[in-house]
């Protein structure tokens, strides 16, 4: 094992252009979460081409060369030895005993219980960052969004190769009945759903246990490949369901309801921003520190917002609602009414704005 780590000790890192991140490493010791093909290797290699070549040690445990054994026997003496500063242990597996080390960067998809390591959260990209990558804004990328979904990976694949290669990235990072619950939840989308209904639907099809199901849904939310909304003061109610990325939805399923992928991609940049929000009956997002309802109406305009604005004033009045925002593809505008100010969007204005 001293061979194989003297070797990547000594082997250069190297990385193709990177685009800046909203999140980014200082010196201190992080566990860095977040999904397959998030980006979190290629921000810790960023960070790590800034430090000095012989201060680092960066390791890939999924690197079948390395037996975990001989690592955990290995790993103390050799960064001692190396005068190592900082450890890194990308893809990361509890087995590993980890070394005392100036500053240690864990990456994973689970969050692991260790007091001394910032977390550090990272989602695929939200629009703006997509943008970064696109390098232009204009009519065209927000429709680039919808092809290509938030998984930075997905701007070097093929158009004709990229269902094939989510589907095969996902084959491999899931246990497969956590692949088959993904796959379920493809169909499902911003659509309330109970892990009782998934287990209902499945064994139709496949001989599981309800316990497994469960264990393996409840990873899946873990580990933030699928995100739970839950209805405004009612916590016990059905939650809704809304996935990783939207590149998900055309790579596992056929059903192509366009109102709903739009749904989800709102969900994610409020996600992301950090913002908490919950769902009523009639209510795309409710913020309660805002008091803002958010609706998500791709093709709405005046008249029919208006006709929806009628249908939610109970919820509006109730709960003190002071603006009401909805997400459009593109038309811009305002309702009047007495209660609330209503405003029209277009998303890419809306998600970038504040």
């Amino acid at each position: 094992m001293e061979i194989l780590l003297q070797e990547l000790y000594k082997t250069d890192i190297h990385l193709d252009k990177f685009h800046f991140r909203k999140v980014y490493l200082k010196d201190e010791s992080y566990q860095i979460n977040g999904i397959t093909q998030s980006g979190k290797s290629k921000l810790v290699k960023n960070y790590l081409l800034g430090l000095k070549k012989n201060t680092y040690l960066y390791i890939d445990c999924n690197d079948i060369r390395i037996n975990i054994q001989e690592l955990n026997n290995s790993l103390t003496k050799f960064c001692n030895l190396n005068k190592i500063d900082t450890l890194v242990l990308d893809n990361y597996m509890q087995e590993i005993k980890i070394a005392n080390v100036s500053q240690l960067i864990l990456c994973c998809e689970t969050t692991l219980n260790i007091d001394y390591l910032t977390t550090l959260q990272l989602y695929p990209l939200d629009y703006e960052e997509f943008l970064a990558y696109e390098h232009k804004y204009d009519s065209t990328a927000l429709n680039d969004f919808f092809q290509l979904g938030g998984f930075p990976s997905m701007h070097k694949v093929l158009s004709d190769e990229r269902n094939i290669y989510i589907q095969r990235t996902l084959k491999y990072a899931l246990q497969s009945m956590e692949f088959d619950i993904l796959v379920f939840c493809a169909k499902m989308m911003a659509q309330k759903i109970s892990p009782y209904s998934i287990y209902e639907r499945l064994k139709q099809t496949t001989k599981i246990s309800k316990d497994k199901l469960y264990k393996s849904y409840e990873s899946l939310c873990s580990k933030n490949y699928i995100h739970l909304l839950e209805k405004t003061n009612h916590p016990k109610a059905t939650k809704k369901i809304y996935l990783c990325d939207i590149s998900l939805k055309s790579a596992l399923s056929l059903d192509k309801h366009f109102g709903r992928l739009f749904e989800n991609m709102v969900y994610l940049e409020l996600l992301k921003s950090g913002t908490k929000c919950f769902y009523y009956d009639g209510i795309d997002f409710y913020i309660p520190e805002k008091d803002e309802v958010i609706l998500c109406k791709p093709f709405a305009d005046e008249r029919t917002l208006f006709k929806k604005m009628e249908s939610i004033e109970a919820f509006i009045f109730s709960y003190g609602i002071k603006k009401v925002t909805a997400i459009t593809m593109n038309r811009e505008g305002s309702v009047s009414h007495p209660f609330s100010r209503v405003e029209m969007l277009p998303f890419d204005i809306w998600a970038i704005g504040d």
